[in-house]
């Protein structure tokens, strides 16, 4: 009889392992990048405002076209920024990832000076 006790309150237990609920990826237009300076020379800070989603995580900005890019955490609160300078110019190709756990989200965005642009996305993965 306790075996079968057992047996149910094992595989109680394992029912009640909940699977990881996705995150949204980071919306485009809260991303601010500032960028400073021209040509291969010039960079980018970046900034987004708290978002419960993203708290405690770590946030990666990638700059795709020229192959570099930063890692950072967020606050308590799932803000970050400004950021360290990444390089990057106008138009390039940057792809802002949070992950928290094991869950990460992504999106891709063309380079703007302040607010990015919704509909403005990278091309070819």
């Amino acid at each position: 009889m306790r075996r079968v006790l057992l047996c149910f309150v094992v595989a109680g237990f394992a029912g009640c392992i909940t699977p990881s609920i996705p995150i949204p990826p980071p919306d485009p237009e809260p991303m601010t990048f500032v960028v400073s300076g021209d040509g291969p020379n010039s960079n980018a800070t970046f900034t987004y405002p708290a978002n419960i989603n993203y708290e405690s995580s770590i946030v990666y900005v990638y700059n795709r076209d020229r192959g570099v890019g930063i890692i950072e955490a967020t606050r308590a609160d799932g803000s970050i920024g400004p950021t360290r300078p990444v390089s990057a110019g106008l138009g390039d190709q940057m792809v802002v990832t949070f992950q928290r756990e094991d869950l990460s989200v992504s999106t891709c965005v063309r380079l703007r000076n302040g607010p990015q642009s919704r509909t403005d996305y990278c091309t070819g993965l």
